[in-house]
C-alpha cells in the first residue's frame, strides 16, 4: 500500500521552516530537487496518444500452466445494492489441507466487520483514520453471514464462533471459527456454501463508495492460512490467524476464483482476472463473469463514470499483458501518463525480478474523494490516488509504479503481512525508487528520508506492535528501504540485483520469511550477514557516528610551532563496514580517514602548521542508515553562546534543517 511521505511529514517541516525563517529565501535554493516534479521527465519515448473505447470482455479461456499450490477455491456471485450501498453475495469455497495432520475446524476472515463500530480493532488502534482519511459517520459498515451449509445443505450456523487470538477485543467480529462435522484428513478437500451480505461504508480504509463510484477490496468471507510444518520456519503445523488490524494488511493461499458480478446495466465493472464470457444484459442489471487462478484475492470496482482505455504490451520478458484504465472523467487527459507509468514499471519489474505471468493489469482511478480506495494493490488490479488534482505531479506515476511493484512482492512472493510487512512494503518501495530513477529521473534523498526515522523498530515485528501508523509506515516503508539501500551499498547494485531475482524466482508462490531472504542473501553473496541482521532487521539499530570533541593545542616539535588536534570520535548506533571521516585545517588543507566502526570510539591525533577547522563524518552522505546527521560535524571554534553544533557550510546548514526533526 503506497505511502506518501510528503503527506504525512508536512507539519515537521512547516514548524522546521517557520523557525528559520529568516534563510527561507536561501533554503529554497538548497532544498532536495525531485527533477521538476509538475512536469513529467522523458529520458526514454514520450507518451503515446491513448484512445477511448468500450471495455473488451472477449471471453478468455484460462490456461493450463500451474504457479501455485491453488489450496482454495471460489465460486461466488455478488450483487451491488446501489440503493442501500450494500453487496448481497454467496459462494462456495473448496479447501484442500496441505497439511500432515486431520484439521477439525476452518477459519474465515470477515474483513468488512472491522467497520462495525468504534470498539473494534481495527477502529480502536487506528483511532479511525487511515492515512490521512478520517472515518466520518457514514465511514462504518460490515459483514453478516446470513448462513454456513455444508455441500449437503447440512446447517452449519450452530458450529460457528467469532475469536480474537490477538487481543481478545470481544467487540472485534473479523475472525470466524467453524467447527466441523468431520475433519479433513490430508490432501483431502472440504466444500462449504455461504450467503452473506455487506453493508458497505463511506469510502475508507480501502473499500467502500463515494458516490456512484463502489472499491470492494476485502469483501467477502476468506479462508485463513493453513501453514504445514517448516511454512516460514513452523515447527509444527496449524493456522495462522490474526484479526484485521489497523496497521496490518493481508495474508492468504493461493488459488482461484470464479466470480459473477451484478450491476446496474449503466455501470462498468474492472475485476482482478479476466472475462470468461460477455456481461449478460437485461436492460436493468447487467452481471460479468471473471476468473482468475494462482491469486490469493479477488478484488473488484465499478462505476458508471468510468473512462475505459486498454492496451496490449509485451515485452522480452512479458508474453503478453492487456492493460486496463478505469479512469475518472476528471483524469481523462492523463490517461496517457497512467499507461506509460504502467508499461514501464511492468518492464522494468520483468526484466530485473521476473515475468509478469498475469494476462490483465487493470488500473482503477477513483474520483475526487475517493482517496480511501486509493494507492492499493490487489492480485493484478490497482488503484491510483483519486482524481483530485487537474494537473497532479510526478506522484501520479509514482503510486502506480509502486502499486505495480507489489504485483511482484505481494501479489507473487505473497509474504504474511500480518507479521512481515516489510518483505512487501520495504522491498516495494525499494524497487519503486529503481523505476522512478531509470524511467523518469527522479534520485531518491536518501539523508533526507533516514532523518524521518525517529522511532526505529524492528523489521520483523507483527504490524500492531509499532505504536502507532507513522511508526509502522516509517519502519516497513522507509526503513525497510535503506536497509535493502544497505546492502545495497555493500555488495554493489549488479551482485544486489542477482540477490532481489534470485530470491523472486526461489519464493515466488510460496510465503516465505525474512530468514529466507537472509538465507538468499548469503548464499549468492557468499558472506555471513548475521550481524548486520540482528542490528537491523531483527533489532531497531540505526546508524548514528558523532564527533564528540576537538582539542587543539600549540605543540613544537623539531624547534617548530605545530598545532596538535585530538578528535573523538564514537559510535552511537549500529555499525558500519566503512566510516569515512573528513578533516579540514585552516590553511585548506584537508585530510581523509576512514574507520571500520566496530569499536565504541576511536582518537585521531592530527599535527599540522595550522589548527584543525573542522570534521565531517560522512561527507557524501553515503551511510544509507545514519539519520543523526547533525552530530556529524563540528568545528574547533564556536561561539559560546551557542550550544548547539553549527553547519556552517551550506549543505552543513541545510542538512542541520532537515537532521533538526531527528535530534
Amino acid at each position: 500500500m503506497m505511502k506518501t511521505m510528503l503527506m504525512q511529514r508536512s507539519v515537521q517541516w512547516i514548524l522546521v521552516l517557520l523557525t528559520i525563517t529568516f534563510t527561507m529565501s536561501f533554503f529554497q535554493s538548497l532544498l532536495p530537487q525531485r527533477d521538476n516534479l509538475t512536469a513529467p521527465v522523458f529520458l526514454e519515448e514520450p507518451y503515446a496518444p491513448v484512445q477511448d473505447m468500450q471495455p473488451d470482455y472477449t471471453p478468455v479461456t484460462p490456461t493450463h500452466e500451474v504457479f501455485s499450490n491453488r489450496i482454495v477455491e471460489y465460486h461466488m456471485n455478488v450483487e451491488y445494492l446501489p440503493d442501500s450501498k450494500e453487496l448481497k453475495g454467496e459462494q462456495i469455497i473448496t479447501w484442500k489441507n496441505p497439511g500432515t495432520q486431520p484439521v477439525q475446524e476452518l477459519y474465515l476472515h470477515m474483513y468488512p466487520n472491522a467497520f462495525a463500530s468504534k470498539k473494534t480493532t481495527f477502529m480502536q488502534e487506528s483511532d479511525g483514520k487511515l492515512r490521512q482519511d478520517k472515518a466520518t459517520a457514514g465511514s462504518f459498515g460490515g459483514m453478516e453471514l446470513l448462513s454456513i451449509k455444508s455441500l449437503d445443505d447440512d446447517d452449519l450456523s450452530q458450529r460457528i464462533s467469532y475469536v480474537q487470538p490477538d487481543d481478545g477485543n470481544k467487540e472485534d467480529r473479523t475472525l470466524i471459527k467453524l467447527s466441523l462435522p468431520q475433519p479433513v484428513n490430508p490432501s483431502h478437500k472440504i466444500t462449504i456454501k455461504t450467503q452473506f451480505i455487506v453493508k458497505l461504508p463511506e469510502v475508507f480504509a480501502r473499500m467502500g463508495y463515494v458516490g456512484d463510484f463502489v472499491m470492494a477490496g476485502q469483501w467477502f468471507p476468506k479462508v485463513a492460512v493453513y501453514e504445514p510444518t517448516g511454512t516460514r520456519g513452523r515447527a509444527a503445523e496449524g493456522w495462522n490467524l490474526h484479526q484485521y488490524h489497523g496497521n496490518s494488511e493481508f495474508y492468504a493461499d493461493f488459488g482461484i476464483f470464479d466470480v459473477k458480478i451484478k450491476v446496474p446495466s449503466s455501470y462498468i465493472v474492472a475485476a482482478t482476472g479476466f472475462p470468461i464470457k460477455p456481461p449478460s444484459d437485461n436492460g436493468k442489471d447487467k452481471t460479468y463473469h471473471f476468473y482468475a487462478d494462482d491469486v490469493h484475492d479477488f478484488a473488484w470496482s465499478a462505476s458508471p463514470n468510468f473512462i475505459y482505455v486498454e492496451e496490449p504490451y509485451s515485452t522480452a520478458n512479458i508474453p503478453g499483458v492487456k492493460i486496463k484504465l478505469y479512469l475518472d472523467p476528471q483524469h481523462k487527459e492523463l490517461k496517457s501518463r497512467y499507461m506509460y507509468a504502467a508499461k514501464k514499471a511492468l518492464a522494468r519489474y520483468s526484466q530485473w525480478y521476473g515475468s509478469y505471468p498475469y494476462s490483465t493489469l487493470s488500473i482503477v482511478v477513483p474520483p475526487e474523494g475517493g482517496n480511501g480506495a486509493g494507492g492499493m494493490e490487489y492480485p493484478t488490479l490497482i488503484t491510483s490516488w483519486g482524481a483530485g488534482d487537474e494537473t497532479p505531479d510526478l506522484e501520479l506515476e509514482r503510486v502506480i509504479v509502486h502499486e505495480i511493484g507489489h504485483q511482484f512482492w505481494y501479489g507473487m512472493v505473497a509474504s504474511n503481512e500480518f507479521e512481515e510487512a516489510w518483505l512487501d512494503e520495504g522491498f516495494t518501495s525499494y524497487a519503486e525508487d529503481k523505476v522512478m530513477e531509470s524511467v523518469f529521473g527522479v534520485l531518491p534523498n536518501l539523508p533526507v528520508e533516514a532523518s524521518y526515522i525517529t522511532s526505529p523498530n524492528a523489521l520483523q515485528l507483527n504490524a500492531w506492535h509499532y505504536k502507532n501508523h507513522g511508526e509502522y509506515a516509517d519502519n516497513v516503508y522507509t526503513r525497510a528501504k535503506l536497509v535493502l539501500k544497505d546492502i545495497e551499498r555493500q555488495v554493489g547494485p549488479e551482485q544486489m540485483n542477482r540477490v532481489m531475482r534470485t530470491y523472486f524466482q526461489r519464493w515466488k508462490f510460496k510465503h516465505p520469511t525474512t530468514k529466507d531472504f537472509q538465507n538468499t542473501l548469503e548464499e549468492v553473496t557468499k558472506k555471513k550477514w548475521d550481524e548486520f541482521f540482528t542490528q537491523y532487521v531483527y533489532g531497531k539499530m540505526m546508524v548514528d557516528f558523532s564527533v564528540d570533541v576537538i582539542r587543539t593545542k600549540q605543540v613544537v616539535l623539531n624547534g617548530t610551532k605545530q598545532y596538535e588536534s585530538t578528535v573523538f570520535i564514537s559510535r552511537r548506533g549500529g555499525t558500519s563496514t566503512t566510516v569515512p571521516i573528513h578533516f579540514r585545517f585552516a590553511d585548506g588543507t584537508m585530510l581523509d580517514k576512514s574507520w571500520d566502526g566496530v569499536e565504541a570510539s576511536i582518537e585521531y591525533k592530527l599535527t599540522h602548521t595550522v589548527p584543525l577547522d573542522w570534521v565531517k563524518i560522512d561527507p557524501a552522505y553515503t551511510l544509507v542508515l545514519e539519520n543523526k546527521h547533525i552530530n556529524n560535524y563540528m568545528r574547533t571554534t564556536v561561539d559560546p553562546k551557542w550550544k548547539v553544533r553549527l553547519n556552517l557550510g551550506s549543505v552543513e546548514l541545510l542538512k542541520s534543517l532537515i537532521g533538526w526533526v531527528a535530534w
